[in-house]
């Protein structure tokens, strides 16, 4: 691995957030927006690449100055350096509304992030009326869990993925980070073996597979590790910034 970096020239930074960038607290360190500058300095670009909407990434991306592209919700928006959308796909209302009651069935905890606000254990009153981006599954008990991945496999419909290993993340079929950073470095020109790709849970994981140098966090998920080309510290030991300092700045 030591050898990698001679066959990458990475030019793009894609950084996924909580449990990424954000130490525990959903804060960024000093450390990462040092690395985060630096690379800025050297002409990478860097790239939120988030489960998160535009509403509760945007302030972030504002704070590291960041005039480069957003690829929010796993992939299911774009955004361009001045944020307008570049391209934003839907999951099906009645499909939303699905879910909703598998809630119900299960007695679960959920989240759906629509194109005008975030909704959190509860829904509106017609639901038909928004337009849906993701919608997610909050679940403690590993048996109930299970139960529920299944039949969302059945419907065939889904991109299904985690930010933790007690949710469920579900974007529509094809959906992901990898996707959404393809159309980015097709806009920019580059190829995504010029990405490096940073993250920790099974929503970062085909962003981490498809990029040229593919990092996984020092917290993340065993199948992200064992997915990555190499494996930086946590999220709560500057991860990012060493990992940008080792494979960009070559310090």
């Amino acid at each position: 691995m030591e050898n990698f970096i001679n066959d990458v020239d990475i030019k793009l930074v894609a950084l996924d957030m909580d449990g990424t960038l954000l130490n525990n607290k959903g804060q960024i360190t000093e450390a990462n927006r040092q690395a985060i500058q630096a690379a800025k300095d050297q002409g990478v670009f860097v790239v939120l690449s988030t489960g998160r909407s535009i509403t509760t990434s945007r302030e972030h991306a504002d704070s590291l100055e960041l005039n480069s592209y957003l690829v929010t919700v796993n992939g299911s928006e774009i955004w361009d350096e001045k944020r307008e959308l570049v391209e934003r796909n839907l999951v099906k209302s009645d499909l939303v509304e699905w879910m909703w009651g598998l809630t119900q069935q299960h007695n679960t905890k959920f989240w759906a992030i629509s194109t005008v606000r975030n909704w959190h254990n509860e829904m509106p009153e017609d639901l038909h009326t928004f337009e849906w981006m993701k919608f997610g599954f909050n679940i403690d008990d590993d048996a109930t869990r299970a139960l529920i991945l299944n039949e969302l496999q059945a419907k065939g419909e889904f991109e299904l993925s985690n930010s933790t290993l007690k949710n469920i993340e579900v974007n529509p079929a094809g959906i992901n980070k990898a996707k959404g950073l393809g159309i980015v470095c097709s806009r920019l020109g580059l190829d995504m073996k010029n990405v490096m790709a940073v993250g920790d849970s099974l929503n970062d994981l085909a962003m981490i597979k498809a990029a040229g140098l593919g990092v996984a966090m020092g917290n993340a998920q065993d199948t992200v590790k064992e997915s990555a080309d190499w494996v930086t510290a946590s999220n709560e030991e500057d991860g990012v910034a060493q990992a940008i300092r080792k494979w960009i700045l070559f310090k």
